[in-house]
């Protein structure tokens, strides 16, 4: 929660500067004002969500298919888009049967996703260098959140009943993040994994790729010069201590605004990782920004996307 409260508009926006800057040769032109109709129509959703319930989320559900299908059609052609329609048409009705189990995926996959764009900017990197990075970040994305769901780090002799009288009410607590139905032990492992993963989302946003990737923050600015430099951190510092004073007063009513708002940076990872999984970029001569050391001056160097992605 307090992380949420630091951190959560501020990566945001930094998120935001950092894929559309180093991915503006896909997201731009007709492109991304579909998908910025979509992502509003979903923003909209959850703020309707705030008062009609459960209809708004399934339209929510079906208009975040929309925007993958957005995703599918520019990146794939003939079949294989095809294809792909009937897989999201599948998956869409299996969200809509089981909505609660749509949301929790949705939620850790968000945190998940640091993965994919960390790995592709570790393409710049020494080829001994990128393996050991790689093998860490999936060291801390996936091996350890399995072993925590699995009970590796369970305290022995801890009850169902015990986690429960330490958590308040796991319905309202673990809510978000455990599958529906979860026991309570089940639930405190999601609830320590998502803490954990949303932690360093945070910290992959907010400090690394701010540090270590700034031809990206330069691009965003060529395309956005109102933002240049220390702005876009003043803008989520100024709009993070507002909604702050929200999650204050009314912590639920906060965070509901903070995740409708939010809809823009979660939703505009997914057609970016379609096409960087889908081989889009190459196609459309992504671009990928490389730093290398010049007198001891990072510059960044633009090459055209390969196959390393």
């Amino acid at each position: 929660m307090l992380g949420l409260i630091a951190f959560g508009v501020l990566h945001n926006v930094l998120e935001l500067r950092y894929v559309t800057g180093r991915f503006a040769p896909v997201l731009n032109g007709r492109f991304l004002a579909v998908l910025f109709a979509l992502i509003s129509a979903i923003v909209l959703c959850r703020i309707a969500a705030m008062f009609v319930g459960q209809p708004a989320r399934d339209a929510e559900i079906l208009v975040g298919y929309a925007v993958l299908a957005a995703g599918c059609a520019h990146a794939l052609r003939g079949w294989l888009l095809g294809a792909a329609g009937t897989v999201l048409a599948v998956a869409a009705a299996v969200s809509l049967s089981w909505p609660g189990y749509h949301f929790v995926v949705l939620a850790h996959l968000h945190n998940v996703v640091p993965l994919f764009f960390l790995w592709e900017w570790a393409a710049a990197l020494p080829p001994v260098t990128r393996r050991w990075f790689r093998s860490i970040q999936v060291g801390w994305v996936l091996v350890l959140p399995l072993a925590v769901l699995l009970g590796a780090f369970d305290v022995s002799g801890v009850s169902a009943s015990t986690v429960a009288a330490f958590a308040g009410d796991p319905a309202k607590i673990m809510a978000l993040s455990a599958p529906p139905a979860s026991s309570a032990v089940v639930g405190a492992r999601f609830l320590v994994v998502f803490a954990f993963l949303q932690t360093m989302h945070y910290f992959v946003w907010v400090w690394f790729l701010p540090r270590h990737a700034p031809a990206a923050a330069r691009a965003f600015e060529a395309r956005v010069p109102w933002l240049r430099g220390s702005r876009a951190w003043a803008l989520g510092a100024g709009l993070g201590g507002f909604l702050a004073v929200l999650f204050f007063i009314d912590y639920a009513s906060g965070r509901a605004l903070y995740s409708a708002f939010a809809s823009y940076h979660a939703y505009l990872e997914f057609p970016v990782l379609l096409a960087m999984l889908l081989g889009a970029g190459a196609a459309r001569s992504q671009l990928v920004f490389r730093e290398t050391a010049t007198g001891g001056q990072q510059t960044a160097a633009v090459s055209t996307l390969t196959g390393e992605i």
